[in-house]
């Protein structure tokens, strides 16, 4: 398997402004990585860690006063859910709701 470069088409859109939350519970920000997608080809080749990695080094970067990384998983993706427990993330109690137009 190649290692993931630019070269085989895997790019990473990583806006200047990082979304983030407040959290009231933990008094700090929160930031949270949005749409995630690895085509099928470079599943299970590290491309998701190496993403995670560098946003995880912002948030340990205590300067910048973030206090942890959240993302949206579907329940039924139980592949990502395991990639995301392997690297150290955690289901913890919150569920989401939602009301959308149709």
């Amino acid at each position: 398997n190649p290692a993931p470069t630019k070269q085989n088409h895997i790019f990473f859109a990583l806006s200047a402004d990082p979304t983030y939350e407040w959290s009231d519970w933990r008094n700090c920000q929160v930031l949270w990585i949005q749409s995630v997608f690895v085509k099928k080809e470079f599943r299970g080749m590290g491309v998701f860690k190496m993403l995670y990695e560098n946003i995880k080094s912002k948030v340990l970067d205590k300067k910048n006063g973030y206090c942890g990384l959240r993302l949206y998983v579907d329940k039924t993706n139980k592949s990502a859910q395991s990639v995301y427990k392997k690297l150290g993330m955690e289901n913890h109690h919150y569920e989401t709701f939602e009301w959308m137009l149709k």
